[in-house]
């Protein structure tokens, strides 16, 4: 499929349609893939950092999930087709799931709110095949203790309950870590390294009203209901000023 490299990390120049029907493929093949969903923030720390950079290249599939990604990639006429973003893939995934009869697992976040979310997609989505969970605060590769008794036992829960589909929110780079690390050791068929995206599921979290999404504005959103999130949110001004005086940052 056809790719852009943003200083050096790939995305594919793909359509949320085009996503859906690969995760689909995806699926069929009885064998490990993971997805990952790098934004600006992600791409400018991958930019000096070759290991994420390798773990986030090596992904069966890399969506732009940044606004700041389209507005570069335009700026030196490599443009992507659309924002793609994990929330709305995850979504596609439940339903997916229900009408395929695929199985799901969530992984992550606090335990008081992966339990939230397992009960909430249980009584919203009764046809849903929702098969596990556990919480993120475990000890293991993404808290620099790859191979700890606790990371060992959720890996063996994981591989006996053999799910099709893994939600995995311990948010970026940890949740590519703990992908990286344990990939050879996971039964399932497709993991999804989707940030807050249990966190919404459970109600603790909300996504920006639809208007800011439509107008492209999530992250002001985010910005005016959690001013903390200042420093986050420079990162794309900072990444397109980086686009701008580098000719050879997207390719």
């Amino acid at each position: 499929m056809d790719k852009v490299s943003i200083f050096g990390v790939n995305v594919l120049n793909i359509s949320f349609k085009e996503a859906v029907e690969r995760i689909k493929e995806l699926l069929k093949e009885e064998k490990f893939h993971y997805i990952v969903t790098p934004n600006t923030e992600i791409v400018m720390d991958a930019k000096n950092n070759p290991k994420m950079k390798e773990i986030l290249n090596n992904a069966d599939m890399s969506v732009p999930d940044g606004i700041g990604l389209i507005y570069g990639s335009k700026i030196r006429n490599k443009p992507l087709k659309e924002r793609v973003t994990g929330y709305d893939l995850s979504l596609e995934m439940l339903n997916i799931c229900e009408k395929e009869g695929y199985s799901l697992y969530l992984l992550g976040t606090k335990p008081e709110t992966v339990k939230k979310a397992y009960t909430s997609l249980k009584e919203q989505r009764p046809k849903l095949n929702l098969i596990g969970y556990n919480h993120g605060f475990f000890k293991g590769a993404h808290t620099n203790q790859a191979g700890h008794e606790e990371e060992i036992k959720v890996i063996e829960e994981i591989n006996r309950l053999k799910p099709d589909i893994i939600f995995l929110g311990l948010g970026y780079p940890k949740q590519e870590i703990w992908i990286d690390t344990n990939k050879d050791k996971l039964n399932t068929r497709l993991i999804i390294g989707n940030g807050g995206v249990i966190d919404i599921l459970s109600g603790d979290a909300k996504r920006a009203p639809d208007i800011f999404i439509k107008l492209n504005l999530e992250w002001f959103y985010r910005l005016i209901t959690n001013p903390s999130r200042i420093k986050r949110q420079m990162a794309i001004p900072k990444f397109l000023a980086a686009v701008i005086f580098n000719k050879d940052s997207v390719k």
